[in-house]
């Protein structure tokens, strides 16, 4: 087996690097994955996004979204976390059977102490019955890979807010995730790992992984990105994990409404979203204006859904003359994803 420890903090950046060493790289053993990002959420590649996060939350904090290759539902990371991923022959491992890749891991969190991990349902792996790992699996090309997050230290508290989206918002055929109870692993290990940065816990499972008592002793079956491997997976960092389309436009069709009662009416804004953009708005509401709303509807047909250009196209009217004694900043939330 050979591994790779990638560098970067940045998700999109480590997908993209997932990809090509699965699509591109040949190796003649199976090959494990770990990296740690900075926090984001990543949304199944069915899902809908919108769907999935709560965009003023993640505005607010910084969080990168995106979207993967792989099926399933949408998980938060942040450098809490230490992602994995087996890459091997497909015909190596019968697909879906999440169990056979990730029962390495099981094993050496076992022996880290974790004496209770254990593979549950589909995808999950459990510890005392709550969740601290999701999976997700993608084939392609006689290629496998198997890729998993496992909670460390994640923050939680964060996980619950910034996933969180009221269910009568949204409405769409998109995959959704399933909520589950989640924990972190760091206080079922033993006393020996519980101070354990991120990067320390990596590190014990390789070892682990290739029963080995350092990582001198494994230098020799650590593959290290290229040059030329770096400008290849930069192309695919701009046509997937970076590229507005692939994350937000490769959703599936759906319905968005936000209501809000005010001492000056009542405003319903109701959205028909397709491919990402806006293919049917409609403002309803006993509320009073001088001018008609469907200036903003026109401009608001056909933008990308999401903030920033809901944002510009409300910049570009005074408020309080079709929404008279309505707060603006009320009605740019109502507007805005």
């Amino acid at each position: 087996m050979y591994y790779v420890v990638m560098k970067d903090r940045d998700i999109r950046d480590n997908l993209a690097t997932e990809q090509y060493l699965m699509n591109y790289v040949k190796f003649d053993e199976p090959l494990v994955l770990f990296y740690i990002e900075k926090p984001c959420i990543i949304v199944g590649r069915n899902q809908n996004t919108i769907e999935e996060i709560n965009s003023d939350y993640i505005e607010d904090n910084h969080i990168t979204v995106t979207r993967r290759i792989s099926g399933g539902g949408a998980v938060y990371q942040d450098l809490g976390n230490l992602c994995f991923s087996f890459v091997v022959d497909s015909n190596d491992k019968n697909f879906g059977d999440f169990k056979s890749f990730t029962q390495p891991i099981i094993d050496a969190l076992h022996q880290m102490g974790a004496t209770t991990a254990e593979v549950s349902g589909r995808n999950d792996l459990l510890v005392d019955g709550k969740k601290f790992s999701g999976n997700a699996m993608y084939s392609r090309n006689g290629k496998t890979f198997s890729h998993g997050t496992l909670s460390l230290d994640v923050d939680l508290d964060v996980l619950t807010k910034a996933l969180h989206v009221q269910k009568d918002k949204i409405a769409s055929k998109g995959i959704k995730s399933i909520r589950s109870r989640v924990t972190n692993l760091r206080p079922y290990l033993a006393k020996e790992y519980q101070d354990l940065t991120t990067e320390q816990f990596r590190d014990r499972l390789l070892l682990e992984l290739f029963h080995a008592n350092s990582l001198d002793e494994i230098k020799d079956r650590e593959y290290q990105i290229t040059d030329k491997d770096q400008q290849e997976i930069d192309k695919i960092k701009q046509e997937y994990y970076y590229n507005w389309d692939w994350v937000y436009g490769k959703s599936p069709a759906f319905t968005a409404k936000q209501r809000k009662h005010f001492d000056m009416g009542t405003v319903d804004i109701r959205y028909n979203i397709a491919n990402g953009k806006v293919d049917d708005v409609e403002i309803y509401g006993d509320f009073f204006g001088m001018k008609d709303v469907n200036d903003i509807k026109q401009k608001l047909l056909t933008i990308k859904f999401d903030r920033e250009d809901v944002l510009n196209v409300l910049d570009q009217f005074n408020l309080d003359d079709y929404f008279k004694g309505i707060p603006q900043d009320e009605l740019t939330k109502l507007f805005t994803p």
